[in-house]
């Protein structure tokens, strides 16, 4: 099933021409800049006034762009430094700061309106992002914002009910790709928060139309067909990958994509979807999805079966087990036990490499074990999949090679992309974190806790910023790597960061 997005016609569409102007004349430092403009008038108009004028003498690009469209502002750029600040001060205002009511519903314009307020994670990102979100609402609900919890949880709701799926965020030119799908962790939450099961029923069905849209053309596979969208299909059962239905450049990184696809030998079409699937992630980017760990053009995500999105889908199979069973419907219930028993038998089975002793992603088309290893391996022991031995082992590899100075490091690999060491990043310090607490590792739960928090509070110390990213192998230093500058605000940095100060008694 493709879910059909011609109501939300992306700046490419709406301004062809200009679009391509702005963006191969490099117009604006960051590609994301134009696409999140708004327009002062509509589309027909500003491509009339385009073709007319842009050929007459004197005619300048910047000063055509700045009278037909109103340029996005810097997200929580309202709030000054200030290090004196104690950081829980610091995060109540961002609440505020980093708060947006979607009233904007310009059609040529690339932001899908809201009906409820919500929270973006700050700088560039000035809507909000789908995985991010879950981790921005364990802040919120540490901080008594449970309506801003539910608030999000039903625009994620909205967002199922209107394109079928949740876009990676909430602008047109999303809305080919999703992100990792914690719907139900949220739903969890707001479950957990408000203390009202009846939560798990309210949202049942968007619970399974998202399973419906991870698993579209699944009926379709065969032993000669093993593939279709995000389905593999492997020993008779079932596992997901990333995807995303467009091949072409991405409009956010227009530049750096077009770039790229010329210095490679690869189809542009292939390598755009990758990159795309990448997006789809969220680690974008990361030698988990390069052949070759320093060339971003050997970017193969859609050959990746990732470790982290199968353990995430079993959550979802097994909310659907639990929702349905609340439902008093049995037969559905019953189903979806099945099927979670059957991808947890498969992340047994197939996952664990013996030979490292870690969860690791595979690699089509022979499902060999990926020789990358990541802090993916964290979610089959955040959502309890593993046995005892494989906690053991598990916690040792993390003492061992991934604790750095200022947190869990992302990869061992220093490739330049962001994703990789020397960054450690909020979401994959909480996995980690639950994951070793599940298991009984407390201790190296809590020092590895310990050593984010105190790296955050020196970044905020010399700054009065908290960021989107941190390097963990050096305390305090800014870190690095990708295709755009850290940015601050951050929501799930905030979120995670009061999570770990409760938790470890920091006032």
């Amino acid at each position: 099933m493709m879910y059909p997005m011609a109501e939300y016609p992306t700046p490419d569409q709406l301004y062809a021409e200009l679009f391509e102007a702005v963006q191969s004349g490099h117009l604006f430092a960051d590609s994301k800049t134009f696409v999140d403009a708004v327009p002062k008038t509509d589309a027909a108009t500003i491509n009339r006034a385009f073709r007319e004028q842009v050929g007459q003498p004197g005619f300048a690009l910047p000063a055509f762009v700045e009278a037909n469209f109103d340029l996005p502002a810097t997200t929580a750029s309202g709030l000054a430094p200030d290090s004196g600040r104690p950081v829980r001060d610091h995060i109540e205002q961002l609440w505020g700061l980093l708060t947006r009511v979607a009233e904007n519903d310009n059609p040529n314009a690339s932001l899908i309106a809201l009906p409820h307020p919500f929270i973006v994670p700050g700088g560039r990102f000035r809507e909000i992002y789908y995985w991010d979100s879950y981790f921005t609402l364990l802040g919120l609900a540490a901080s008594g914002r449970t309506d801003l919890v539910a608030h999000m949880v039903a625009n994620f709701a909205y967002l199922i009910d209107t394109i079928g799926f949740i876009p990676n965020g909430n602008r047109s030119y999303f809305c080919t790709r999703s992100q990792l799908p914690l719907f139900a962790l949220m739903v969890e939450l707001l479950a957990e928060t408000t203390g009202d099961e009846n939560v798990y029923r309210r949202f049942l069905p968007q619970l399974e139309q998202e399973y419906r849209f991870w698993m579209d053309g699944s009926a379709q596979l065969t032993d000669n067909l093993s593939t279709a969208r995000r389905v593999v299909a492997v020993d008779g059962g079932h596992l997901n990958r990333f995807w995303d239905d467009s091949d072409l450049p991405r409009q956010e990184s227009h530049s750096e994509d077009l770039a790229l696809a010329a210095r490679s030998a690869r189809p542009a079409a292939e390598l755009y979807r990758d990159l795309r699937a990448a997006c789809e992630s969220g680690w974008d980017f990361s030698a988990r999805w390069l052949a070759d760990p320093q060339d971003l053009g050997s970017i193969r995500t859609t050959e990746v079966i990732p470790v982290d999105l199968n353990a995430v889908m079993y959550k979802l199979e097994s909310v659907l087990a639990h929702s349905h069973r609340l439902q008093g419907d049995k037969q559905r219930a019953a189903r979806f036990t099945e099927r979670a028993a059957q991808r947890r038998h498969l992340l047994q089975t197939r996952f664990f490499d013996a030979q490292t002793g870690c969860f690791t992603d595979l690699l089509l088309p022979d499902l060999r074990p990926s020789t990358t290893l990541s802090l993916a391996m964290a979610y089959p022991f955040f959502f309890e999949l593993a046995t005892r031995r494989q906690a053991q082992q598990f916690a040792q590899k993390m003492q061992s090679a991934f604790l750095k100075p200022g947190g869990w490091v992302t990869t061992l690999i220093d490739s330049g992309q962001q994703w990789d060491s020397p960054n450690g990043w909020a979401p994959l310090q909480w996995v980690t974190y639950t994951g070793l607490c599940n298991y009984g590792f407390t201790a190296e739960a809590r020092a590895g806790a310990r050593r984010w928090v105190d790296n955050n509070l020196a970044v905020y110390g010399s700054t009065g910023k908290l960021l989107e990213k941190y390097n963990v192998e050096q305390v305090g230093r800014i870190a690095g790597g990708g295709e755009y500058a850290v940015q601050d605000g951050f929501g799930w940095t905030n979120g995670v960061l009061l999570r770990f100060m409760d938790q470890l008694g920091i006032p």
